[in-house]
């Protein structure tokens, strides 16, 4: 694994490194910090009566992303990163003091990606999650050309957040449905 691992890695650097993308790519991961433009985006929905549903099916995956990835998995996994081994990189981020499998900023984007295209209705709803697919398949992205994740460790954060996406659409449409004739 630890050679298809770094493969990828010194690819992306080989390849794709640019000034430009030492510039915004800090940026595009920073927004995947605390996983607090998904926060934002779960209240933001949440507040409008129309985009409830989702916004309760997102914060409900964060939730149950943050137990599964950061409570769960990482201290079981305790993965160490890749510029840990690799330490002839140059870090354009500060170093995260945590494990790397799963990537904490993949499964919470791919949560509340899922959690939107779960919840969604077919061709209505497009304007919300293929928005939150791009940000989320760039913060992804980030992780990787910032040397702060190896590849097993996105792809470890897409089927995390899969599946937590999946199970906070589940709740919202229980609560939802239970609730049908409530004002929430």
């Amino acid at each position: 694994m630890n050679n298809f691992d770094f493969a990828v890695l010194d690819f992306i650097q080989s390849n794709f490194k640019t000034a430009f993308g030492d510039f915004i790519m800090p940026i595009i991961t920073h927004l995947g910090d605390s996983g607090i433009i998904w926060i934002i985006l779960a209240v933001v929905l949440t507040v409008s009566k129309k985009y409830r549903p989702a916004g309760i099916a997102v914060a409900a995956a964060l939730i149950i992303d943050l137990l599964t990835c950061n409570i769960i998995l990482k201290p079981l996994v305790a993965r160490i990163r890749p510029f840990e081994i690799n330490t002839a990189i140059e870090l354009l981020i500060s170093p995260p003091s945590d494990f790397s499998f799963p990537s904490g900023h993949t499964a919470a984007s791919f949560a509340s990606t899922f959690a939107l295209i779960f919840i969604s209705k077919p061709y209505r709803d497009r304007k919300i999650y293929i928005p939150a697919l791009i940000l989320a398949v760039l913060i992804s992205f980030s992780r990787l050309y910032l040397y702060v994740h190896f590849p097993t460790d996105i792809i470890g954060g897409i089927i995390v957040g899969l599946f937590c996406g999946f199970l906070g659409s589940i709740i919202s449409k229980a609560i939802f449905i239970k609730n049908k004739n409530r004002i929430l």
